[in-house]
């Protein structure tokens, strides 16, 4: 029934585009993102990164790597080189409360509110911009925009037919081939396809990365090219070493490398690795949009798409082994215990329909919104083998339950013209969420049962004032979020609203480009991260009541002659739990005002480029970080210490004038000095007798590795 209602909605929105008005000539570089994206006309942060940017360093590493460089961003891996699992956090934010969108369309996991990138494998081939927006935002379709948004477009296919092939080589087996054509314009219609695939073993032992995945996007220019219609499917499948534990500061010292996922011991006491602790999961993606310009000042979008995921983690749970984040249940294996093997599946599918209109007036312009989506998952979990006859049959299921979210989300902006000078932004959101969600969970009877409905109104304003080659700009954000699923698996948590000020400065000239942005966010019941982990490695969050992040960015680019080009990027911030309480020693203990977890000060991003011809190029990178708390209690043990690392890149091109067009050549050196550093873990406490205990895990990050590629296009 679900699948029949996807295919109606593509056919209602490809029928309503077919016989829409026409009267102009439709721009095809990129799939429609217009209605979720930002220019300088609205007063907000917010930074592009262009293909040929993400081309120059797209060697296999996931897209957070990829944007590591631009402003307020810390990206990080968890296999050490960034094949894989990764993440990012933007002004100290964690990805759960990023929206990302893919021409549009939500990406963020709808149940968890997560991004998982391992499943976008080797997307950057086919991506065309990427726009990340800073603060709350814009309105945008999907999870909340809760101090960050990135907004990806995919490539359309090229006017001209081509062929293309790349492969790349790097540290720790690492090994990427992509294949790519299009077919050129056919009469009007065009198609673009991609298959790639990536393997690396990763710096951290036993992290390896088995990554295969297609893109296909076939476009219709209709109506003499004035409307478009872009049918695409995209997706993959994924396989990963887990490496989740992290290591304390002793292991660090003695073998960064090494990893304690999958360690267990037989029943002789002798250590042993699982051959199989993995995830495993296959995602697909299938999205229809329309576009037509209806008049000159007017235009009208459609959108309907649909996500099957599925997947699982299998793994080993010793019972002895004091390193394992997972226990035995004694329901299952009486109180003596048992070694076993379990997975934890997940499944779900996520469909909806988006819409846009715009239109242009004498003097104001404006976009209006409307979609919904839902999204229904079953997670369990099974064991599939232990080291005693004590399971009734295998597999044996002992945890299952069910997710359905709702989502009806309509916003509309306004930007008017006040004057020659002076500009106004006004941009109203409301969003209706339903969630349900029960049946047992892991722990032993331990259940889930959710039944809420949230509605939020997020309204923004903003004025901006321009003096010739200078903008001014100041604007006021809300927003609202709901909990996530893991928060409701561990407490009741209460919805998050934040109010976003943000005063901004540009100046753009020939030679010179500088932004700085002052930023206020005042956070009530802000869930921030404690710094531990769930049973699956979903990290956990705290309602803390009153808190706040400041800070200014400051931005700066600058071409002082032909072939040289510099940028650079600076935030300097605070992120402030107000009258933090925490219980321990089974007291209370009021801390006062404290950091927030994961939150550096200063964030520091810059590059030098040099042109050594008009077919080569040599960049240098530089990435700052300071150090940071993994807690909110600025516990020693949780502290990670600051880093600065260096990379250089180098490309060249031969061109030629027979079949083989363009032969590129990229090297990558990653860390060039070789610093040991680390930008991730987790912090975790117990109590014992009346004392509480602390402890940490830190993920290790690679030290210089190679990444070398060649590019043939045809």
């Amino acid at each position: 029934m679900m699948r029949i209602k996807v295919f109606s909605c593509v056919v209602l929105g490809a029928t309503f585009g077919l016989f829409a008005q026409q009267n102009q000539r439709v721009d095809l570089d990129e799939v429609i993102v217009a209605a979720v994206r930002v220019n300088d006309s609205v007063p907000m942060a917010y930074t592009n990164v262009s293909n040929a940017q993400i081309e120059r360093i797209n060697l296999g590493q996931d897209i957070p790597l990829l944007l590591n460089y631009t402003p307020s961003i810390v990206a990080t891996t968890y296999d050490g080189m960034g094949v894989g699992y990764t993440d990012f956090r933007i002004r100290g934010i964690d990805n759960s409360r990023i929206n990302v969108t893919i021409n549009g369309i939500p990406y963020n996991d709808a149940d968890s509110q997560t991004t998982f990138f391992v499943n976008l494998q080797d997307f950057a081939s086919s991506v065309s911009s990427i726009q990340i927006q800073r603060g709350v935002g814009s309105s945008t379709f999907g999870a909340a925009a809760f101090g960050a948004s990135v907004s990806i477009a995919t490539q359309n296919p090229s006017d001209a037919a081509y062929a293309q092939y790349a492969s790349s080589v790097g540290s720790f087996s690492t090994f990427k081939n992509t294949l790519q054509t299009s077919t050129g314009d056919l009469n009007g219609f065009s198609l673009v396809a991609r298959l790639s695939s990536i393997q690396s073993d990763g710096y951290v032992d036993r992290a390896s990365a088995d990554l295969k995945s297609y893109y296909l996007n076939g476009l219709f220019k209709l109506k003499a090219n004035k409307a478009q219609l872009n049918l695409l499917a995209f997706g993959g499948t994924e396989t990963t070493g887990l490496s989740f534990f992290g290591l304390d500061r002793a292991g660090l010292a003695s073998n960064r490398r090494l990893n304690l996922d999958g360690i267990y011991y037989d029943a002789n006491g002798n250590e042993k690795v699982y051959p199989n602790q993995t995830d495993n999961y296959l995602q697909q993606h299938f999205q229809l949009h329309y576009k037509e310009v209806l008049s000159p000042s007017e235009e009208f979008t459609f959108s309907a798409h649909y996500t099957n995921s599925q997947g699982y983690y299998e793994q080993i749970q010793d019972y002895d082994n004091i390193y394992v984040y997972f226990r035995t249940i004694p329901a299952l294996f009486g109180e003596g215990g048992a070694d076993y093997a379990s997975q934890a599946h997940l499944n779900s599918d996520f469909y909806g329909m988006l819409s846009s209109y715009s239109k242009k007036f004498e003097k104001s312009n404006l976009i209006a919104g409307l979609g919904w989506n839902t999204y229904q998952g079953e997670q369990f979990g099974e064991a599939i083998a232990a080291d005693s006859a004590v399971l009734s049959q295998v597999p044996y299921r002992f945890y299952e339950n069910e997710t359905t979210k709702r989502e009806l989300n309509s916003f509309a902006k306004w930007n008017i013209e006040l004057s020659s000078t002076l500009f106004a932004y006004v941009d109203f959101q409301l969003r209706n969420v339903d969630y349900q969600a029960a049946g047992s969970l892991f722990s032993e009877g331990a259940r889930l049962d959710v039944d809420e409905n949230y509605l939020f109104f997020n309204p923004k304003l903003g004025l901006r004032y321009e003096l010739g080659r200078s903008q001014l700009f100041l604007s006021y954000a809300r927003a609202n979020r709901e909990p996530a699923r893991v928060d409701f698996e561990n407490g009741t948590p209460a919805p998050e609203q934040l109010d976003d000020f943000e005063l901004g400065y540009r100046f753009s000239s020939s030679k010179l480009a500088l932004n700085t942005t002052a930023f206020f966010m005042d956070y009530t019941n802000q869930l921030v991260l404690t710094g531990a982990l769930d049973t699956f490695n979903f990290p956990l969050r705290e309602n803390v009541g009153s808190s706040y992040r400041a800070g200014v960015e400051l931005e700066a680019s600058y071409v002082p002659f032909e072939g040289l080009r510099a940028d650079a990027s600076l935030t300097l911030s605070r992120h402030c739990n107000r009258d933090f309480v925490t219980y321990r020693n089974e007291s209370i203990e009021q801390l006062g005002d404290t950091a927030i977890s994961f939150a550096p000060e200063r964030i520091f991003g810059g590059s030098i480029s040099y042109e050594l011809a008009k077919t080569s190029t040599l960049t240098f990178y530089a990435k700052s970080v300071s150090e940071q708390f993994m807690s909110n209690i600025e516990h020693p043990d949780s502290l990670i210490e600051g880093y600065t690392v260096f990379d250089l890149n180098f490309n060249h091109d031969f061109v030629f004038n027979g079949a083989i067009e363009k032969i590129s050549l990229t090297l990558q050196l990653n860390n060039l000095f070789n610093t040991l550093y680390e930008n991730n873990g987790y912090f975790y406490s117990f109590d014992d007798q009346g004392q509480t205990y602390y402890g940490a895990g830190f993920y290790p990050q690679a030290p210089r590795t190679v990444l070398a590629g060649m590019r043939f296009r045809f």
